[in-house]
C-alpha cells in the first residue's frame, strides 16, 4: 500500500482547502479486504489477463480517509459515486477539497468534504462527498 498526503499545510484548515493523497492498489490489498469484508465476487478474486484483480468499490473509499484522519474528522454521512473500475497496479490520486468549516459549536466543528479521485489517465473513477465533525480535543466531552 503506497499513500501520502499533499498540501497539509499549518494552522487551522479552511474552506477551499485542497489535499491530496495518492495510493497504487495492490493484489494483496484487495485479496485481504475480500477475506475482512466477506466480499469474493469473482472480478476481486480471478485475474484479468495481465494478472490485475478489481478494487473493491469500499477499498477505493477509503483513499480520502487518509486526509480525513489527518484533519480528526468523524464522518456522519458519505455518499460515494463510483463512475470507472479501478484494477490493481493503478495508481489513484484523490483531492479532498473543504466546502463547509462552521465555527466550534459544542466542542465541534461542522464540516462538509467533498472528494474526487481519478486514475494515472486523469480519468475521474470516483467522487462523492463526506458530512460530520471535528472535535476538539483540548475541550472535554
Amino acid at each position: 500500500m503506497s499513500r501520502a498526503l499533499a498540501g497539509a499545510g499549518s494552522g487551522t484548515p479552511k474552506v477551499g482547502d485542497r489535499r491530496s493523497t495518492e495510493q497504487t492498489f495492490a493484489v494483496e490489498e484487495v485479496r485481504a479486504f475480500g477475506e475482512a469484508s466477506g466480499d469474493k465476487g469473482l472480478r476481486h478474486v480471478v485475474p484479468d489477463a495481465q494478472g490485475r484483480l478489481m478494487v473493491h468499490g469500499l477499498l477505493l473509499g477509503t483513499l480520502p480517509t487518509k486526509i480525513g484522519g489527518e484533519l480528526n474528522f468523524l464522518a456522519r454521512e458519505m455518499a460515494l459515486e463510483f463512475l470507472r473500475p479501478v484494477l490493481t497496479g493503478d495508481t489513484i490520486p484523490c483531492d479532498v477539497v473543504l466546502r463547509r468549516w462552521k465555527a466550534p459549536a459544542e466542542r465541534r466543528t461542522l464540516v462538509t468534504a467533498h472528494r474526487e479521485c481519478t486514475n494515472q489517465d486523469r480519468v475521474v473513477v470516483m467522487r462523492g462527498r463526506a458530512d460530520g465533525l471535528v472535535r476538539d480535543p483540548r475541550l472535554p466531552e
